[in-house]
């Protein structure tokens, strides 16, 4: 007889994941668990035994229709670094003991790079001792680095949030005729890879002139050669409109964000914490230039829409749970749920399973082929890939006005 299972959700939540979660909980109790019990703050809340019963918000229907309608992290996130299996056994026994108290015998992780790492540990050591408990990753990140699979849950709602407020920033700019531009520098995540900028190219059609430049993380950033290209714009159109990555960096391998001796704070990871890359450069911009900036830096928000979610994402996100719930079922450990992208026109996408030791701590840039030869564009390639993904949309449950969402008061108490 089937025991119980629980999932938990780390690293930068998406305006999709909770979906992923109501999948792994609809699709547990198909498979006959008894329970489903989510980690409160991820693995870090798990070490410290705090876990909540799904049943409490999700044995209605409604609960998990609303659960799809609400961003960030039901559960509660965390950046908490697992330490090497060898020399901290005991943080590993700890959480064998832990599901072994619960009755739990298999850990959900919904998250990306980090988070895949996590599971692999976690079964690594599970293996090499020979336990019965198995790992599954659930893949989330708007990032969409993960390798193997075609795109990630997270993604495309992101990509679709992006295009629609950098085309309604050229509307903006646009609607003012004055005779010197105003320079509008707009900073979107990513640090490596620059998916997520990328999507400010969703914004052109023909209803919009789209970005005038847009720069990856994925090139080498040249400051002589941007300045070159804003001066030539500002001189040939009234408004100017720049799309640039969080983690842009020139040759010497600093961020620009770091320009003018700024000091970046590190996370658990390692990670630098990055933001102001539209700030310095808008500043460079006026100085050089006298021409009015302006820095506008999506930050939190390009996550957290879900009143913008692509409904494309939110299934993907839902059958991905689904499918590693059905894994877990089998008897299978060690795998993540992978996207299959099988057909173009019409779009249908597959899901498959793929080895954790793969994924983990690997990073997807963007391809070669959907960036412009001259590195601050992007091609029709990418078009063809996106424009699929951020197809549908999910209409939110309105309460006085606004959109409403399912909230765990455990993470309050």
């Amino acid at each position: 007889m089937k025991r119980n299972v629980v999932v938990g959700q780390s690293g930068g939540p998406t305006a999709v994941i909770n979906s992923s979660i109501a999948g792994v909980y609809f699709e547990a109790k198909q498979q006959g668990y008894q329970k489903v019990y989510g980690m409160i703050h991820g693995i870090e809340g798990f070490l410290q035994g705090k876990i909540v019963d799904l049943d409490e918000y999700l044995a209605d229907p409604m609960g998990i229709e609303l659960l799809k309608r609400t961003p960030s992290a039901f559960l509660g996130s965390c950046r908490f670094k697992m330490p090497a299996i060898e020399g901290h056994e005991d943080v590993y026994q700890k959480i064998i003991d832990i599901m072994e108290e619960n009755e739990i015998d298999t850990l959900f992780y919904a998250g990306g790079n980090d988070s895949m790492d996590t599971v692999k540990m976690l079964s690594d050591y599970a293996a090499a001792t020979g336990r019965k408990q198995t790992f599954m990753g659930v893949p989330k990140t708007i990032d969409n680095d993960l390798p193997i699979t075609d795109h990630c849950p997270g993604y495309s709602s992101a990509a679709k949030y992006i295009g629609t407020s950098i085309k309604e920033i050229i509307r903006d700019n646009e609607s003012f005729g004055a005779a010197k531009p105003t320079i509008v520098v707009v900073e979107i995540m990513g640090r490596h890879a620059g998916w997520l900028t990328a999507a400010a190219a969703l914004a052109k059609g023909d209803d919009c002139s789209g970005c005038d430049a847009i720069y990856l993380p994925e090139r080498t950033f040249d400051l002589d050669e941007f300045m070159a290209k804003v001066k030539h714009l500002a001189a040939t159109k009234h408004s100017v409109v720049i799309a640039v990555s969080e983690g842009i960096h020139t040759a010497d391998g600093k961020f620009v964000c770091e320009a003018g001796g700024a000091v970046l704070p590190v996370d658990a990871f390692g990670h630098k914490q990055l933001g102001g890359t539209a700030s310095n450069l808008c500043r460079i911009i006026a100085a050089e230039t006298g021409l009015k900036t302006r820095a506008i830096e999506f930050s939190t928000l390009q996550r957290a829409g879900s009143h913008i979610s692509s409904l494309t994402d939110v299934n993907e996100a839902f059958e991905s749970g689904r499918a590693s719930a059905r894994a877990a079922a089998e008897g299978k450990t060690a795998l993540m749920p992978v996207l299959v992208r099988e057909s173009q026109d019409p779009y249908l996408c597959g899901i498959d399973l793929h080895d954790i030791h793969d994924i983990a701590n690997v990073e997807k840039p963007v391809p070669d082929e959907f960036i412009t030869e001259d590195g601050c564009g992007i091609t029709e390639a990418y078009l063809e890939y996106a424009r699929p993904l951020i197809m549908g949309e999910l209409i939110p449950v309105y309460v006085d006005g606004l959109p409403r969402h399912l909230v765990m008061k455990e993470l309050f108490d």
